[in-house]
């Protein structure tokens, strides 16, 4: 079976952020709550690093969805933000599906809540018109374990690829030799362990 394997292009990606809203966040089960918010933060926090055009969205935020995370407005102050007015899948808006072709990107980051709703319907409808779509798994929460898998599962097989937003990270960064202070800042921002690892590079390097 012959495998092209698709990489992410910092000049050809665009991050969707979809429904990480007050009222959706509290259903989110299948990762704690402080290491989820974590993860949403590290996906827009590598967004803004690699300065990839980024969309927010809503659904019914009126309703008991809820507001959007503040710390999302507060770091995409100038991004298309689109509230939508009940539409359950965010490809269903036409505001939306303008600015996402307005980047005139084809690889678009996808993350949202919840998984199997939220994340997987605009997901399989920007598959269907060609776009590559590229999900991240940990800055993306849904009721259950088996809700994720299924989600997860349905995606994959229309050809979306799952990563974490670590391995995004990684992707779009391609070489440490491109920016070895700013890649390690922004991995020890959100991961402990890494942190502590470069601290004990720094002072082994800097003796």
């Amino acid at each position: 079976m012959s495998f092209t394997y698709k990489r992410l292009d910092k000049n050809n990606a665009a991050v969707l952020l979809v429904d990480h809203q007050a009222g959706l966040l509290s259903l989110v089960r299948d990762i704690d709550p402080d290491k989820f918010k974590n993860n949403v933060l590290a996906l827009a926090d590598l967004a803004k690093y690699f300065q990839l055009p980024t969309i927010l969205t809503t659904s019914f935020e009126n309703g008991p969805n809820g507001p959007l995370m503040p710390e999302l407005k507060a770091l995409f102050p100038d991004a298309p933000y689109i509230a939508r007015p009940g539409n359950i899948n965010a490809w269903d808006n036409e505001d939306f599906v303008k600015a996402v072709k307005a980047t005139g990107k084809k690889q678009l980051i996808i993350a949202g809540v919840v998984t199997e709703v939220c994340v997987a319907f605009p997901a399989l409808s920007a598959l269907e018109e060609d776009f590559d779509v590229f999900v991240v798994t940990d800055a993306s929460g849904t009721f259950t374990d088996i809700a994720r898998q299924s989600a997860w599962e349905r995606m994959t097989a229309a050809g979306a690829q799952l990563m974490n937003w670590f391995a995004v990270a990684c992707e779009l960064h391609r070489d440490w030799r491109n920016d070895v202070e700013g890649l390690a800042t922004l991995l020890s921002n959100h991961i402990p362990d890494y942190r502590n690892l470069i601290t004990s590079y720094d002072a082994l390097t800097k003796k």
